[in-house]
């Protein structure tokens, strides 16, 4: 491989290259974006990466959306959530279930399996160390590997 082979904006954990032609990911911002643009589709295998990108941009965005709330003073401590947080929730509430659904199915779990997080802490407990786990290797009753197609 040559200087010149390496894609222009690679990130240093970025290893595609021109020749391989393998589609570069970009940031981590596109995670958020793809799980978005996947908001109906519960069919399928996700990613933990795709997941905890996923997860984490959503916590950033409704703390940001719950500061400006207090400031501009539409924030309800009688509810527990601003009118911009609030929405963004619902906005985000297909994609949430959906990337969840699908980060059960590439551990081979059902996406009911969401439902155990109705029972008080065990539940989320169990749901953390279920969206923690590495997907099951090679295809499974929901499909190809994630890992192995973004390779």
């Amino acid at each position: 491989m040559q200087s010149g082979d390496k894609l222009d904006g690679c990130l240093p954990h970025c290893h595609q290259t021109k020749n391989l032609g393998v589609k570069m990911r970009g940031n981590d911002m596109n995670w958020y974006l793809d799980v978005l643009k996947k908001y109906a589709q519960f069919s399928g295998r996700a990613r933990r990466k795709e997941y905890w990108y996923f997860t984490l941009f959503n916590f950033i965005i409704s703390i940001a959306l719950g500061i400006i709330d207090i400031r501009f003073g539409s924030f309800s401590s009688e509810v527990g959530v601003g009118l911009l947080e609030g929405f963004y929730a619902l906005a985000v509430l297909s994609p949430n279930i959906a990337v969840s659904v699908r980060r059960l199915h590439d551990t081979e779990r059902s996406g009911w399996w969401l439902l155990i997080a109705l029972i008080p802490i065990v539940g989320a407990i169990v749901l953390l160390v279920f969206m923690t786990q590495d997907s099951n290797p090679g295809q499974n009753r929901y499909g190809e590997n994630p890992k192995k197609l973004a390779f």
